[in-house]
């Protein structure tokens, strides 16, 4: 923002002529309205910037105000926004500017329609999750510098949103095939902020994880993102310590438990665990897979700060199949998935 229109604005905390302020902050608004870029410098004193719809928005709160009061209470909310910097220690979110974040979502239900694909992102795996969901989990549960553990890296989707948002990630595949592939799609993706990334090839149980760390100079996690197979809904592997390959639904808890176990001790207390997972159908019966999941975490001492219902079109193996997978529900009496769930725990 150019530091005559902040000038201005502060002078106007302590006008106490209410017809002038409204004159000048209309004023404001033409002012501000002929800057031709949407997000523009502050200059004051910070590297941050200011979205111009929400100075318009904040500015036109004030015109319809009707006292002097509540037109100063506004303005004074205004300056503040523009001059002070109020983060939490778990993100760097603006507080002072929350309105500015539209695009996070704070509701239990995320209806996301498209992939994003932009970047180094890619729907070739079958298997990933959208990018959206590390999107909006790091940019609201860590801060630059963090660092962020996947267990489950698959093809890098996480790694890659580290990199777009400034947060250190390290990544462990079981397939050295899908490894290789995570790798490749994190060497497309521009390094702005010189943060570490880093892929391993092996089992999330087995690795030593505290050695990993202790390379890096650093000795916990700041976030865990989990993305578990859905049991064998795909078969990832032919690996018998490859989740997909379990034999049973207990068996699957049993070393989805082992990788619970493995990664609790590496968060910091305070700090939060994402698991992305799904049910399954299997023999005329639903099988409550991410409760069981729930669960597993529960009783590792996590407590459940939200359930978030996900949806999503049709699995790959599905997309060509709708008709009769119509034709299946109606005539076995059952409903097909649309939806996931994203259960967020914090230490």
């Amino acid at each position: 923002m150019q530091s005559s229109l902040l000038k201005k604005i502060n002078r106007l905390t302590s006008e106490k002529d209410l017809k002038r302020i409204k004159g000048d902050v209309n004023k404001i608004i033409s002012e501000v309205s002929s800057i031709q870029e949407e997000i523009f410098n502050s200059e004051n004193g910070s590297s941050s910037s200011v979205n111009k719809n929400f100075l318009l928005s904040e500015l036109n709160q004030i015109m319809r105000t009707q006292t002097l009061g509540r037109t100063q209470y506004y303005l004074n909310r205004l300056a503040k926004s523009l001059t002070q910097n109020k983060t939490s220690n778990l993100n760097d979110i603006n507080l002072n500017r929350w309105k500015e974040y539209n695009d996070i979502i704070t509701d239990s239900l995320w209806i996301i329609d498209k992939r994003d694909k932009s970047g180094a992102h890619k729907a070739d795996y079958w298997g990933n999750f959208i990018p959206q969901i590390p999107n909006q989990f790091l940019r609201r549960y860590t801060k630059k510098g963090d660092w962020v553990l996947d267990p489950f890296a698959g093809s890098g989707t996480t790694l890659i949103e580290c990199r777009r948002l400034g947060r250190n990630g390290i990544g462990i595949e079981l397939s050295p095939a899908v490894a290789k592939l995570a790798k490749e799609n994190l060497r497309q993706q521009k390094n702005t902020y010189k943060i570490k990334t880093k892929v391993i090839t092996g089992d999330s149980t087995s690795i030593d994880l505290r050695a990993e760390l202790k390379k890096e100079k650093v000795s916990s996690f700041q976030f865990l993102l989990v993305h578990p197979p859905y049991w064998d809904i795909i078969k990832f592997s032919k690996r018998k310590n490859d989740l997909s390959n379990a034999k049973s639904v207990d068996d699957f808890l049993k070393m989805f438990g082992n990788v619970a176990d493995k990664t609790y001790p590496l968060l910091d207390k305070g700090r939060y665990c994402a698991v992305v997972i799904g049910d399954k159908y299997s023999s005329g019966e639903w099988i409550p897979l991410g409760f069981y999941v729930m669960q597993e975490m529960l009783n590792r001492g996590y407590k459940l700060k939200s359930t978030i219902v996900k949806n999503f079109d049709s699995t790959r193996g599905k997309m060509n199949q709708k008709e009769l997978w119509r034709y299946r529900a109606l005539a076995g009496g059952f409903y097909i998935f649309k939806h996931e769930y994203i259960f967020l725990f914090q230490k």
